[in-house]
C-alpha cells in the first residue's frame, strides 16, 4: 500500500489568482471548473480529481461558479499548461434549475446559501465554450453527470427536440464518462 504525504487541511486547492501566487506558483497545470461553489469533499468530483492530480505532482486549481456572462472569469489563472476540466457540478443544470413541470426550482443545493442563478442552463456547454473563448487551443475535457448523459446524440426534454451530443455542442475535445476519473 503506497502513502501520500498529508495534505495540511487548511490548504484548499486554489480557487483565485492570489491563492496560486501564495503557493509560488506562475502557472497551474489543469484547471477545473465547476457549476457547484468548491467543497473540499469526496463527494465532489472536482475536489477529489483535484486533489489526486496534485498528489501525482500537478499544479491544479478550482474556478467554481464563475460568472460566465463573458470569458474574464476562465482566465483567473491564466493559461493552464494542460487542459480545463470542465463540469456542470454534481447534478445536471437543467435538472437542478427546473422541476419536471419546467418550473423554476426555489434553490440550488449546491451554492452558498442555497442562491439560484450561480450557473447557467447546460453548464457544460457555456463553461467549455467560454473557456475556448479565453485560450483558444487549450484541451478542454467536459465530464460530470451531465456530460456523461449527454454524450450521443440525445432526446432533449426541455426543448422537446434531438440534440447532438455534447461533444458537439460544447466544442469539448474529450469527454471523461462519469466523474472522468
Amino acid at each position: 500500500m503506497s502513502s501520500c504525504a498529508p495534505i495540511p487541511p487548511e490548504r484548499f486547492l486554489p480557487t483565485t489568482r492570489e491563492e496560486m501566487l501564495e503557493r509560488g506558483w506562475d502557472e497551474v497545470d489543469v484547471v477545473f471548473v465547476s457549476g457547484d461553489a468548491y467543497v473540499d469533499h469526496a463527494s465532489f468530483a472536482m475536489a477529489v480529481l483535484g486533489r489526486a492530480l496534485e498528489a501525482a505532482g500537478y499544479r491544479t486549481a478550482i474556478l467554481a461558479q464563475p460568472v460566465w456572462m463573458s470569458a474574464d472569469a476562465f482566465r483567473e489563472f491564466g493559461r493552464p499548461r494542460l487542459f480545463f476540466a470542465v463540469g456542470a457540478g454534481n447534478m445536471d443544470s437543467m435538472i437542478n434549475h427546473y422541476t419536471a413541470n419546467k418550473k423554476p426550482r426555489s434553490e440550488d443545493a449546491y451554492s452558498p446559501g442555497g442562491r439560484r442563478g450561480m450557473r447557467p442552463d447546460r453548464a457544460t456547454n457555456v463553461y467549455a465554450q467560454r473557456c475556448r473563448e479565453a485560450f483558444p487551443g487549450v484541451p478542454i475535457i467536459a465530464g460530470g453527470v451531465e456530460a456523461s448523459l449527454r454524450r450521443i446524440a440525445h432526446y432533449d426534454y426541455w426543448s422537446d427536440t434531438v440534440r447532438p451530443s455534447i461533444l458537439v455542442t460544447s466544442k469539448a475535445d474529450l469527454l471523461g464518462f462519469g466523474m472522468g476519473e
